[in-house]
């Protein structure tokens, strides 16, 4: 075991993070090692090296631990033990190890909000009212008609609130029935989470990103919500036909308490080095993004679900990070952004018509890690997978079963990642895989793109180490420059450095004009354009860099 408690050799307190690029890594499809179909720890331990050599700073790897795996590791029956599924703890530690000794960090989810209903502690607590767990969930009582005590939904659907017969009281679950809320409100709940996050500090790891961190606590006097209309800004969590969106969450996440414990839960993190990313789904998420990031005593990172819509121009990122930038210019946050993750159509599909091709995924790589903040790279980004179609008898996840056929799940973008082009496992596993490897990645696999230097993959790894070397693209203040609607053009500066970013989010030609001064820079990967003048003439998806004098 790796220790870095506070008694022993605390890491330096650093600012690694900003500008950071994260790649997240989803377990069960990363890498199979034993045959079950599943991936698991060794899997991606095996494949560090790779990810090393994309240029990117630090993993995230999403849940591992012990669960009945009814939402795939985000309902957590031992937040201190691996499911079998993924190995064990000695497993984890090599992954750290090697991580380390690889010069990436390690991020781990952490899913605080809620728990499985099969952990200890709710089945202690569900048998009575007067039990040592009784309060540790949050209870209430049937209205006198019998119906639940208030309007609170759940994201997945239907009402929040589950009848115990045993306890003859309803229980509150923001997800499914099966991850019931943990009552923050009741201190102990507070103090026994800070140290499940400190088992794995001394374990080595460096940071958590932070499942529903805006989750943590509810309105205790469980007031109705009222109906969405004038103020829903950015219902941005739940698809349409969802009956979630149609309410202003107003009291059931997102509560003033919650800043409390992100204070306690950041003086932990900085006992041991550590960095977090809170997760924020809110109908402001940018207003909630900076106020947990506010003022250096809470999370040092955010991201919301912005980015993560079907919408996409260049006018739409630049509304984003400038009402963002906006909102934290006074109080000093920090963003964390990303255009694809394990709960979201793939990027390439989702902004994409089809007809692309790689130079798309190219330069939505260029436009993600040319913003102001850190950024996550969700696994198979780097290759330009798009997302899969699951026939609905192969569908396991819960939400995308729901809701069919308006909304198809998560289960698109969780498909196997492929190592080769070889059917039909793609080098996944030597048995059928969870979810079915999708036969139009193989062409895109890993050994497919390795050797190309014209890949997604290629590119990636050129242009990320490239932007290593550009200080100003990680740390440097930002400003969007006036430009065509199809173009977004940003201007990074730091110390009197200067950089420009032009990209063309089209399929046509436009044309730039820039600033005076200009001058070209190279290295980065993107097909080489030379200005004629000061006129840059940008091809389709085409994207360009310069150094203003």
């Amino acid at each position: 075991m790796n220790s870095r408690g506070q008694g022993s050799d605390r890491l330096a307190q650093t600012e690694w993070w900003r500008g950071a690029a994260i790649y997240q890594i989803y377990p069960r499809s990363f890498q199979d090692t034993n045959g079950d179909g599943i991936g698991d720890l060794p899997g991606i331990t095996a494949h560090l090296p790779y990810i090393a050599d994309l240029g990117v700073d630090a993993i995230w790897i999403s849940p591992f631990f012990t669960s009945p795996m009814m939402d795939f590791g985000y309902d957590v029956s031992d937040y201190r033990g691996v499911d079998p599924l993924f190995g064990t703890l000695a497993d984890f530690d090599q992954l750290v190890a090697e991580a380390h000794r690889l010069g990436l960090k390690v991020l781990i989810d952490q899913v605080l909000s809620h728990s499985s209903d099969q952990h200890a502690w709710f089945r202690e607590s569900h048998l009575d009212r007067e039990n040592p767990k009784a309060d540790w969930y949050v209870w209430a009582d049937a209205r006198l008609d019998g119906t639940p005590p208030n309007n609170w939904l759940s994201v997945f659907g239907g009402s929040a609130w589950t009848w115990d017969p045993r306890r003859r009281q309803y229980y509150l679950h923001n997800f499914l029935a099966s991850q019931p809320d943990l009552n923050f409100h009741h201190k102990p709940v507070q103090d026994q989470l800070l140290e499940e996050c400190r088992f794995w500090l001394e374990r080595g790891v460096d940071g958590f990103r932070f499942d529903a961190c805006n989750f943590h606590f509810h309105d205790q006097r469980l007031r109705n919500n009222p109906t969405a209309g004038v103020g829903a800004q950015d219902v941005s969590t739940v698809r349409p036909g969802n009956p979630y969106g149609l309410q202003i969450h107003k009291y059931d996440k997102s509560q003033k308490e919650n800043l409390g414990f992100l204070k306690r839960l950041r003086k932990l993190m900085d006992a041991y080095g550590a960095v977090s990313v809170g997760e924020i789904g809110d109908e402001d998420s940018l207003a909630t993004m900076a106020q947990y990031t506010a003022d250096g005593d809470k999370l040092q990172m955010a991201y919301g679900f912005s980015l993560l819509t079907d919408e996409f121009s260049a006018s739409r990122i630049r509304g984003v990070l400038e009402a963002f930038e906006k909102r934290i210019k006074p109080v000093g946050g920090w963003g964390c952004w990303s255009f694809s993750n394990h709960d979201c159509v793939r990027v390439v599909s989702r902004w994409g018509q089809g007809g692309e091709g790689p130079e798309f995924a190219k330069v939505l790589l260029a436009v993600l890690a040319s913003l102001r903040g850190s950024f996550c790279i969700y696994q198979g980004e780097e290759l330009g997978l798009t997302e899969a179609v699951v026939p609905f008898d192969r569908l396991i996840d819960p939400y995308g079963i729901a809701f069919w056929p308006d909304f198809k799940g998560r289960d698109g973008c969780r498909t196997p990642l492929p190592w080769t082009s070889e059917a039909p496992r793609g080098g996944f596993s030597t048995v059928e895989p969870w979810l079915p490897m999708a036969a139009e990645h193989l062409p895109k696999s890993v050994a497919a793109q390795v050797k190309d230097k014209a890949s997604v993959l290629s590119f990636y790894r050129t242009f990320l180490g490239w932007r290593k070397e550009q200080n100003v693209l990680r740390e440097g203040s930002l400003r969007f420059l006036k430009s065509d609607e199809q173009v977004l053009a940003i201007r990074r500066e730091l110390n009197g450095e200067r950089i420009i970013a032009v990209f063309n989010l089209g399929p046509d030609a436009r044309d730039f004009m820039l600033p005076m001064g200009t001058r070209t820079l190279r290295g980065h990967g993107l097909q080489e354009i030379e200005p004629e003048g000061r006129t840059l003439h940008l091809p389709p998806w085409g994207g360009y860099f310069g150094s203003i004098r």
